[in-house]
Parts: structure tokens; C-alpha cells; sequence
């Protein structure tokens, strides 16, 4: 695989043409639309299949997978036009491999219920756990209503582990401190939760849960790693997985109501994985920079494997980025969220050239609209290179997409080329 920077003057015929590619497989590969205006600085995925297979009358999926000793799912990992389904005809080209991979993660991708049933079909096959966003709780410790039955059951068709999200999100769409406190320490609702958790797993048919509570009290920590293992222990048995997500923290002592209940080595501990939030240090509210600057990304991953066993830990990776409005005025500026594909439509749209920022390994480009000038910070192809490369010098066991909404075709291209996904049936 070769990230392709646009420069000035470029076309997508110049571009397949200097890696000796055909241009549809280009432009297919990397999702394009007509008119296949490019601005400088973008990125072009350019993959470099080891064997590839041109369908003929009367072929499916299953069959050439057979012929050539490879599955469906790999067919549908290594062709995203497929999107997740069995449509092929004659003179179409698949790719049937790639070469050595650098290694292998296991991935999970977050999801509301509402997620466009096409999305989450074609970003399936790249998946090992689907965690859908989220089920809440009362006071008493039962299970707010909430089904998520159709995801369940297309997540197992794509051989996928679905997870039930837990969190103490308020009516108000915000993480409730107070919730968590009321709950850790009153032991007939706690084990009321674990209890009625256990039966709507079994009930929807989910393979385990992962526990996301925010901004929990600090005197609470000890209550929460315990209450995270407590879970474990009442589902380990039944065959669920237990995942805990964790603020991202760069030491033991860190200050702040996000970061102190969450002790690394305790839930760590407690739970089977850990998910690091490892984004969002540019967000609604922050100044503008990058969401997941690798630099501070790595400082997080560094004290998390010093606390938590690699194997056990997953690293957050952003699926989307901000544009501000400038001048930032703290306390009254917002930014506006936005993929990352219609990013770089923006940019093209409005004549802007992508920079590329060393230090955050991350892309940006600055416009102007309605006489004010606006910063955007987003992923590209580098970027998510940058972030799959740290989690593998670390050695992790895989990667976290917050969220899988949106559809970033070069997000899944850099994945798949250079790792086997992990499948657990």
C-alpha cells in the first residue's frame, strides 16, 4: 500500500498512472465521486493487491473463495465496493490478497442503534466487536428500555461480537457523576444492575458488555473497579467479555473528575479488555488542534501499558474532526463536527490545500466563509497509519473507532492492507 499526497497539478489518471494501476480500481478503492476534483495535500490510497481475480458468468463469492483458497469475508474485506454483500458480475476485478501483513488486531467500532443499516453492513467485515451506544440505568438498577436486536443480529452475521454499552448517560445526554455515585454505593441496586444486565445480554444476544461510566467521583475508584469485577464475575461463566473504557490518562496521579476514579491497574484488572479513550483533546469547546495528536495519544498508551498487560488493551482511534470559526474565544466558541470525508470535500469545495502537521500526525486546513476565517482538524490516510503503527510498536491487541457513523473508506483501505483483522465466529 502507497499513501499517494496530492500535489499541485495532479490528476487521479496522473496518480494511477505513476503506480501502474488501472483507474478504476483506483477511484473504486478509494470511494471517489465525479467530478474527482483532488486539492493538494489530500491523500489517495493506492493498494498493491498480491493476487487478484477477474469474475467470470456464473461465479459467487463462495465459489471464487473456494477456488482460490481464501473466504467471503476476506472477499468482502479486501473489495469495499462489495459493501458487505454478494453482488459481483462478470469482468469485475477482486482483490483476492495482499502481501505480509504487519501483524494482526482485533478491532471494535461504537454505534447508536440509528446507524445507517448500509454503514454498518459494509463496515462489518472489518470489525471483531460492535459496541452499541448505549443502554442506561435507574436508580433501583434496572435496564432502561432499550433493543438493538437488528444490529445484534447482523453484527453475528459478519462474524462479529456484539457489545451492550453500560453507561450513567443522564435524561440529559450527559454523563451523571452522581448516578455512578448512588450506584456504587448502594449494594441492593448494584447487584440488581448485574442481574438484570446478565439477563438482557442473554435476552438480545450480545456477547458481553462494556462499562463506560464518566466523570465518577474520585472516592468512588475503589467501588468501580470493584463493581467492574463483580460483573466479570457473574458473566465470565456464561462466556461474556467484559470491557471497561478508560479516560486517557498520562500518569496514576492525574487531577481532574474525568481522570481520578479511573485507576488503570484496578480496572484493568478487573475487567477482560480496557478501551482508552485516547481522543477529543480537540473538541466542541477546545481551542483548535488536532483530536488525537499521536504525541499525546502515545504518552497514554505509554502509562497505560506500564499499568494494564498490552494484550488487554485496545487504543481509541477518532472517525471524525472539527471546524472552527476563527478568531477561538474561550468559553463561547464551538466547533462544528464533521467526517472525515466530507473533510476533504470542504476543502476541495472551497480551494483550500491540506497541511499536514508533523508532531500530531495529524491533517488540517484553514478557509474562509462569511468573511471569517475557520481552522479544520481532521483523520486521513497518514493519520490512521500513524495511530495503527503506534498500536503496533506498543503491542496492543487492537484498536477502538469512535465512531463508526460515518463511512471513511481510507480508514478500513490502511486497516485491511496492512493487518488481518481478528474474527472470533
Amino acid at each position: 500500500m502507497v499513501i499517494h499526497v496530492v500535489r499541485p497539478g495532479d490528476s487521479l489518471y496522473r496518480i494511477a498512472q505513476l503506480h501502474g494501476i488501472p483507474l478504476p480500481f483506483l477511484i473504486q478503492q478509494n470511494e471517489l465521486h465525479e467530478p474527482y476534483r483532488l486539492t493538494p495535500g489530500q491523500t489517495i490510497v493506492v493498494p498493491q493487491p498480491a493476487k487478484t481475480y477477474i469474475v467470470r458468468r456464473g461465479d459467487t463469492l463462495g465459489s471464487i473463495a473456494a477456488q482460490n483458497s481464501t473466504t467471503v469475508m476476506q472477499l468482502w474485506q479486501n473489495n469495499p465496493q462489495l459493501g458487505g454483500t454478494d453482488r459481483i458480475q462478470p469482468g469485475q476485478m477482486l482483490v483476492l490478497s495482499y502481501g505480509n501483513k504487519l501483524g494482526r488486531f482485533a478491532v471494535n467500532g461504537y454505534a447508536y442503534p440509528s446507524i445507517d443499516l448500509r454503514v454498518l453492513r459494509r463496515t462489518l467485515p472489518y470489525l471483531t466487536y460492535l459496541s452499541v451506544f448505549s443502554v442506561g440505568f435507574d436508580n433501583a438498577g434496572r435496564i432502561l428500555p432499550f433493543s438493538a436486536e437488528l444490529l445484534v443480529r447482523m453484527a453475528r452475521q459478519y462474524q462479529v461480537k456484539p457489545l451492550l454499552v453500560l453507561t450513567t448517560l443522564g435524561e440529559d445526554g450527559q454523563f451523571s457523576g452522581e448516578r455512578a455515585h448512588r450506584l456504587l454505593n448502594t449494594p441492593t441496586a448494584r447487584a440488581a444492575l448485574i442481574e438484570n444486565l446478565a439477563q438482557v445480554l442473554a435476552m438480545q444476544g450480545f456477547a458481553g458488555v462494556d462499562i463506560d461510566f464518566e466523570y465518577v467521583p474520585p472516592e468512588d475508584a475503589d467501588a468501580y473497579a470493584a463493581f467492574v469485577r463483580s460483573v466479570r464475575e457473574r458473566l465470565s461463566p456464561a462466556g461474556y467479555t467484559v470491557f471497561a473504557a478508560l479516560a486517557p490518562k498520562t500518569s496514576a496521579a492525574q487531577q481532574g473528575l474525568l481522570y481520578e476514579a479511573h485507576d488503570y491497574a484496578a480496572l484493568g484488572s478487573a475487567a477482560d479488555r480496557a478501551l482508552l479513550m485516547t481522543y477529543e483533546w480537540g473538541y466542541t469547546l477546545s481551542a483548535p488542534m488536532a483530536v488525537a495528536p499521536i504525541n499525546k495519544v502515545e504518552q497514554v498508551v505509554r502509562f497505560a501499558v506500564s499499568q494494564v498487560p498490552p494484550n488487554k488493551l485496545f487504543m481509541g482511534i477518532p472517525n471524525y474532526g472539527y471546524d472552527w470559526a476563527l478568531p477561538y474565544v474561550q468559553g463561547q466558541s464551538r466547533a462544528r463536527s464533521l467526517g472525515n470525508v466530507q473533510a476533504v470535500e470542504q476543502a476541495i469545495q472551497v480551494g483550500a490545500p491540506i497541511h499536514y502537521d508533523d508532531t500530531a500526525q495529524s491533517p488540517h486546513y484553514n478557509y474562509w466563509r462569511d468573511r471569517a476565517e475557520h481552522e479544520v482538524w481532521f483523520e486521513d490516510a497518514r493519520s490512521i497509519r500513524a495511530k495503527l503503527a503506534l498500536a503496533g510498536e506498543y503491542q496492543l491487541a487492537g484498536v477502538s473507532i469512535w465512531n463508526i457513523m460515518r463511512y471513511f473508506p481510507q480508514l478500513w483501505l490502511v486497516l485491511n492492507s496492512l493487518y488481518d483483522i481478528e474474527k472470533l465466529g
